[in-house]
């Protein structure tokens, strides 16, 4: 399944638990690790669990099994790898934090 594919996958379980302030960044020109990343907001710890397990269940009905996650319990952030597609789940304080879209949008300094 191509990233384009897989985001929509992403999109559609982010959207059906109500998360909020879904963001989808293109960085396969700024990484080898993957080709997109997707941002999304729940809001509480539960919420921000719920979301990330939906978007587990989501990817496997799809016939994709995640390669890996990170943050699962009672966290503010979950990470899920399913390769081409990174998805961030965060609460709202965590996202303010860490300032992904930021991190990752900015311009690239030529060398």
């Amino acid at each position: 399944m191509d990233s384009a594919k897989l985001s929509e996958v992403v999109i559609d379980a982010l959207e059906s638990l109500k998360a909020q302030d879904i963001v989808t960044i293109d960085v396969k020109d700024r990484t080898s690790v993957t080709d997109m990343m997707v941002i999304a907001t729940g809001t509480s710890s539960r919420h921000v669990q719920a979301v990330a397990d939906n978007v587990s269940e989501k990817a496997k009905a799809a016939g994709l099994m995640p390669l890996g996650s990170e943050g699962r319990g009672n966290s503010d952030w979950v990470l899920i790898d399913l390769g081409d597609v990174i998805v961030h789940v965060m609460t709202s304080q965590a996202r303010e934090h860490y300032d992904l879209e930021r991190l990752w949008s900015e311009p690239r300094v030529a060398q």
